[in-house]
């Protein structure tokens, strides 16, 4: 995703034309104020893929068995 940065006076004059520019090319804008980042317009969806972005190759898939469901804990297959 490309980012860009505005101050937070030319956002105020550009608001709906960032906007559509945002979800329509999925670009990240970085709002300042005297030179300090004060907001960050993203599109809608790009929260939730970071999320499970983050995780990927560090999760590992194990197939249970009778044998760990049962292991005493009060769990039991019926």
């Amino acid at each position: 995703m490309s980012k860009r940065t505005m101050t937070a006076a030319r956002f105020r004059a550009e608001c709906l034309q960032v906007l559509d520019t945002v979800a329509s090319a999925g670009t990240e804008v970085l709002v300042t104020k005297r030179g300090k980042p004060v907001a960050r317009v993203v599109p809608i969806g790009e929260p939730v893929k970071a999320r499970f972005g983050a995780l990927r190759g560090m999760t590992t898939i194990v197939e249970a068995s009778d044998e760990l469901l049962s292991a005493g804990d009060g769990w039991s297959i019926d």
